[in-house]
């Protein structure tokens, strides 16, 4: 497994042309041929972004989906796109962004693969390692809601049997086409870190343990076992147009250490909300953090020599040769994209890259 100092959790600024590309093909005004030229032009602007930067590992930026788990809903028969519960997300101002989720509404049905054109485009025009992102299992509970989803699932249960059997296929349909790093993508477990939303599913009747054990379960059964394979686990908080949904340190989580298959579990460190370094001590000896500490949500540059001091800091629970670096999340999980300009996302690109190497050297 290779160490892959410099990461990239998945997600870029969609460039307005592809933007306002994607509003004409869904009114019918461009064709389908034309969008997808238009969309080429994105990748290939961010994998030169990525290249530039110096990274170890790139991704497509996520260029052919409207937000992070869109290859799901628009590859798969059987969601409302907007008619799921709204989820709040905040800022340190108070500012509220509230966020329509998908639902399901009938059987699913994989019409098209969820990720193979994002990695054969990606991989035919990468000098490295190129990595995919997949939505976890988890996440996709969020879009089942009984009233509207009971008549195509009776229970949650069978609907999230359906989504694993599909996050399966596709994960064994990228190694055949030779992906070797693949991502899923899990903030859903922010809920069961902060305080204040685990007492939230103790009022509805769930516990937040046996939530985590779920959570952990799904995440295996759809990773299975294949060796050679690098898996990482993306952990943060939310990250919506520069907003959070939640907050609190991993010890809530730390099974997901220790019980989860991953390699690599690429972690939100970029502010106090984050907590601290100490529930990595739960992380397995044979195992890669990624840490996050540069943020996407803000314009600001960080400083190497503070980006180093808490590398050390966080050596104390893992050591040096186990570590890595990314920004904490992507820029755009959603298509609106952070509050940050193409040219604080490069800066920042740049900062991953180049403190990884004088950390670690050209590992």
């Amino acid at each position: 497994m290779s160490a892959y100092r410099s990461d990239v959790v998945g997600s870029l600024l969609r460039p307005p042309y592809l933007k306002e590309a994607r509003q004409r093909c869904g009114a019918g005004e461009i064709s389908d041929a034309e969008f997808k030229q238009i969309e080429d032009r994105a990748v290939n602007e961010a994998i030169a972004l990525q290249t530039q930067a110096g990274l170890n590992v790139i991704t497509d930026g996520e260029m052919r989906r409207y937000a992070f788990f869109g290859h799901l809903i628009d590859a798969t028969e059987g969601y409302d796109k907007f008619g799921g519960w709204a989820i709040p997300f905040h800022d340190e101002q108070g500012n509220e962004l509230v966020f329509k989720r998908p639902v399901v509404v009938s059987k699913l049905k994989r019409i098209r693969p969820l990720c193979e054109e994002e990695f054969t485009y990606l991989r035919a025009r990468a000098d490295r390692p190129a990595k995919v992102t997949l939505i976890s299992a988890q996440q996709a509970a969020a879009y089942y809601a009984p009233e509207k989803s009971r008549g195509a699932y009776a229970t949650i249960e069978a609907y999230l049997a359906d989504v694993v059997d599909i996050l399966r296929a596709e994960v064994e349909e990228l190694i055949h086409l030779g992906c070797t790093y693949i991502q899923v993508d899990a903030p859903q477990y922010a809920g069961l870190i902060d305080p204040q939303i685990r007492e939230g599913y103790r009022k509805r009747g769930n516990d937040p343990d046996r939530l985590l054990e779920r959570c952990i379960d799904l995440d295996n059964a759809v990773i299975g076992d294949h060796p050679g394979i690098t898996f990482g686990i993306h952990l943060c908080r939310g990250n919506n147009q520069s907003k959070y949904y939640a907050s609190g340190g991993y010890d809530p989580i730390a099974d997901v250490f220790r019980r989860t298959r991953f390699q690599r579990f690429l972690l939100e460190y970029d502010d106090e909300r984050s907590g601290g370094f100490e529930p990595l001590k739960h992380v397995p000896e044979d195992r890669t953090v990624v840490l996050g500490l540069i943020t996407t949500k803000k314009p600001a540059l960080e400083k190497k020599d503070e980006l180093k001091r808490r590398i050390d800091e966080a050596s104390k629970y893992v050591p040096l040769e186990r570590l890595a670096l990314s920004p904490q999340c992507g820029f755009a999980s959603t298509e609106e994209g952070n509050l940050v300009t193409p040219s604080d996302q490069a800066a920042k690109l740049r900062l991953v890259a180049e403190t990884a190497k004088e950390v670690w050297g050209s590992a």
